[in-house]
């Protein structure tokens, strides 16, 4: 399949509810629910409140929540709150972060992130409706 283009959330639109995708989204609006991609860019101006599972989040705005991802980087403008599950972090001078860090050094604790991510991005079904 071809790959898309990024999905952007521009900074005037708030989603509730879930996000899910193969390819990369981008976010500088608010979005309260969980997020599984492959690629995520959290903008300056992004607020999250939720899960992400990701194999890369770039954070420049807010998450409140989890980050599971294999690569994780934290710009100096970046804030945190949660715990972050990651095989690499990098962390700029000035981000703020307050929760824990892990590493993922199990090769079945990534296989779950990246199985979590494919899921996530399978198509789904809708049952047949019965008449």
């Amino acid at each position: 399949m071809k790959s898309a283009g990024p999905s952007i959330i521009s900074a005037d639109l708030r989603i509730i509810g879930d996000l899910s995708s193969d390819g990369e989204i981008q976010i500088d609006g608010t979005i309260d629910g969980d997020i599984r991609t492959k690629s995520l860019l959290v903008g300056e101006t992004a607020n999250i409140k939720g899960e992400i599972v990701a194999d890369r989040v770039q954070v420049h705005g807010t998450i409140n929540g989890q980050i599971k991802a294999r690569s994780v980087t934290l710009a100096r403008s970046a804030r945190v709150i949660g715990d972050i599950l990651h095989e690499d972090l990098a962390i700029e001078n000035g981000a703020f972060l307050e929760g824990h860090c892990k590493r993922l050094v199990e090769k079945k604790d990534v296989d779950a992130v990246r199985q979590t991510i494919a899921s996530a991005a399978a198509p789904k079904t809708a049952p047949a409706a019965a008449e």
